[in-house]
């Protein structure tokens, strides 16, 4: 034993090649797909279709349907801010659609009447089971839809009153099917996990959705905070549910009838960001998932379409992208073992070749969370230590994640999980323990200090950051995952390294000033949006 620890064991030849290749394999997988998000990034910075920045002659008929589901903490809050939407109450119509099944029905009830007493067109639709979840809702509703247009949101989005009047202006384009806005945050400043996750989707927003758009390759429908023109999703085949991601299916099938989206990243829309651990687990899990099976069923139709090769290319990447997570899993456990095989074949010489592809997917990726914060606004200098901690909060859920991905190519049928929202703390629905995910998180953690303690025993320092960075992501996610779920507070000399919030120019130009400060999960109190704050 004493021999094991002092120096490094010898692997037979054939094994020693093997982890090798697999580790080859596995890197090169990673930074193709590093290099692929850079590509978006430069991609963003172009251009981009010319839109028209005015609605002339009338203004169409609109729907705004609210899917919710036990959402007794938001659904006033929501219902308010659809009511308030500057637009001609004859030619608006809200539906909440309610498949509630605990008070979230009776407070929305009590609003809805407020506001029909206003004079807002609200209709409260329910339905005697869940057939299809949000998909089922949305597509049992739409029939009922008056508008040529609809609007949908979720329970936790507060949209400014004037998101109507700043969606419609590209469909002056009649080959626009879909318009999108980006997603703010209302308690970004919760706890590190919800900083953590604003740059990942501030990453997702203005260099992905920002880069298919610029690039003119296909984009998707986030699910909330877009405007569809109806007879767009008509032409698509509706809402289906034969996949966790109905968002992603009908946009490549409306795309593929021949519709264009547009994405506006000047647009944003104020939400909410999972203020712990197990419902963040839930709402990856389920796009994990979803996107796997939406790929299988898409891409045959793609693939053997008409379609330039470049929009097959970046549809292929687009919807098997969640493969990131396995392949991260699969690259942590094997940072011992290749260090142990290339001394076994004598390939030390080559280590640095290993270490700069590392380096590269680990920096192409740190690059792209860095210029979504300075997207923001955000001074460079304290946006490092986030995005050091964004990136081992993406290693953290691939334990869990790489389970979804599993059951998603395996053809797993799961139910839609909803991704708990705070609001008011009065809500009930709680995210469910992951069976197996805190398993699964302590393996990987206990693994990666294994690998470091050997590390430093046998003198493989030059990979001893990478697995800290890996130890680091894991013990991150198990620790705040058994705690409650809840990540930790941005408080002390750590707090002052992460807190970064400079309020968006454009979140004041969208009429809402947000305040992190009291945010979900740093004091028990709602966030705070002040509507009409901001320079209009």
């Amino acid at each position: 034993m004493d021999a094991f620890f002092s120096a490094p064991p010898s692997l037979p030849a054939a094994l020693a090649w093997a982890i090798l290749c697999l580790t080859a394999l596995t890197l090169g997988a990673l930074i193709s797909l590093g290099l692929h998000r850079m590509r978006l990034l430069l991609l963003s910075r172009g251009p981009g279709p010319s839109e028209a920045e005015r609605w002339e002659g009338e203004l169409p008929s609109v729907t705004v349907q609210l899917p919710v589901y036990n959402e007794a903490g938001v659904v006033e809050r929501l219902l308010d801010a659809a009511a308030r939407l500057e637009y001609p109450r004859d030619r608006l119509q809200i539906q909440l659609l309610d498949d509630s099944t605990d008070e979230t029905s009776s407070r929305a009830a009590r609003r809805i009447e407020y506001w029909r007493e206003q004079g807002v067109d609200v209709a409260h639709l329910r339905r005697s089971d869940r057939t299809g979840f949000k998909a089922g809702a949305l597509a049992q509703a739409t029939p009922e839809a008056r508008g040529e247009f609809i609007l949908i949101l979720d329970a936790d989005f507060v949209p400014a009153p004037d998101l109507l009047k700043r969606l419609l202006p590209p469909f002056s384009d009649p080959e626009v099917g879909m318009v999108q806005a980006r997603w703010d945050h209302l308690n970004e400043g919760a706890s590190l996990l919800t900083r953590c996750q604003a740059l990942l989707l501030d990453a997702h927003f203005f260099f992905e959705q920002g880069g298919r758009y610029a690039g003119r390759l296909f984009m998707s429908f986030n699910g909330t905070a877009g405007l569809w023109r109806r007879k767009a999703l008509d032409e698509a085949g509706g809402w289906s549910w034969d996949t966790l991601t109905e968002d992603l299916d009908v946009s490549y099938r409306c795309q593929m009838k021949g519709w264009r989206f547009v994405f506006l990243p000047q647009v944003g829309v104020p939400a909410e960001i999972p203020g712990g651990v197990r419902a963040l687990e839930v709402q990856q899990k389920r796009w994990a998932q979803g996107g796997i099976q939406t790929g299988k069923k898409i891409l045959p139709r793609l693939l053997s379409s008409d379609w330039p090769l470049r929009i097959k290319v970046e549809g292929v990447v687009h919807l098997l992208g969640h493969l990131a997570h396995p392949l991260t899993l699969i690259l942590g456990l094997l940072l011992l073992p290749s260090a142990l095989a290339r001394e076994t074949l004598g390939l030390q010489r080559f280590l640095f070749v290993d270490l700069a592809v590392l380096a590269g997917a680990t920096l192409s990726f740190l690059t792209v969370y860095l210029a979504a914060g300075r997207r923001r606004g955000r001074p460079l200098l304290p946006l490092v230590p986030r995005a050091l901690a964004t990136l081992g909060l993406g290693v953290g859920l691939t334990a869990s994640v790489s389970r979804a991905v599993g059951r998603g190519l395996a053809g797993g049928r799961d139910p839609f999980l909803r991704t708990p929202k705070r609001g008011d703390g009065r809500t009930r629905y709680q995210a469910a323990r992951g069976r197996g995910d805190g398993v699964a998180k302590a393996l990987m953690a206990g693994w990666m200090l294994l690998s470091a303690a050997l590390a430093v025993l046998w003198g493989y320092l030059a990979t001893l950051p990478f697995i800290l960075l890996f130890a680091s992501g894991y013990l991150w996610l198990l620790l705040a995952g058994a705690r409650g779920g809840e990540g930790p507070r941005t408080s002390g000399f750590a707090g002052l390294a992460i807190r970064t919030w400079t309020a968006p120019r454009d979140e004041a130009r969208s009429g809402h000033v947000v305040d992190t400060a009291g945010g979900l999960g740093a004091g028990g109190s709602s966030p705070k949006v002040h509507p009409g704050a901001g320079t209009g």
